[in-house]
């Protein structure tokens, strides 16, 4: 039997998967990050993206969308604290769609520097959620 890693991911609406797992990859602000049992602990924070569970045990990789946040490592839990986190399967492409022209139009008409500002994070947002959604279309396929 392989070693595993505990792996909790909560956000602010409740946690949405506690369970065991081999390898998770995260969306870390400086680039992914890949925490197998026994990593180093590492406390950073989290970018708009993918994180991926592996279970192993030849289970299918498990995805969730979270939106930011911070993830904590220590040698046999992780923890990431999502702004929001979704299940990858439950995201709407065309509500971020929606969102993507949305924020496009609002940075195209830039009025004040906090308005851009919020433009570029949901621009970044709905980008990741599409690019999320796209990873799970080219998983079932394959």
């Amino acid at each position: 039997m392989s070693m595993k890693i505990h792996v909790d991911i909560v956000s602010a609406e409740g946690q949405i998967h506690s369970g065991q797992a081999e390898m998770v990859y995260a969306p870390a602000v400086m680039g992914e990050v890949g925490i197998a049992p026994r990593h180093t602990p590492l406390v950073t924070h989290l970018k708009p993206g993918d994180v991926r569970v592996d279970p192993g045990d030849g289970k299918p990789i498990e995805h969730y969308f979270v939106s930011g946040g911070i993830l904590e490592v220590q040698p046999h839990v992780v923890t990431v604290l999502a702004d929001t986190a979704v299940r990858a399967s439950d995201l709407d492409e065309a509500a971020a769609l929606d969102a993507k022209r949305r924020a496009e139009d609002a940075l195209a008409g830039k009025q004040a520097e906090f308005e851009y500002a919020k433009a570029q994070a949901e621009l970044a947002e709905a980008v990741a959620q599409l690019r999320a959604i796209e990873k799970l279309r080219k998983i079932k396929k394959g």
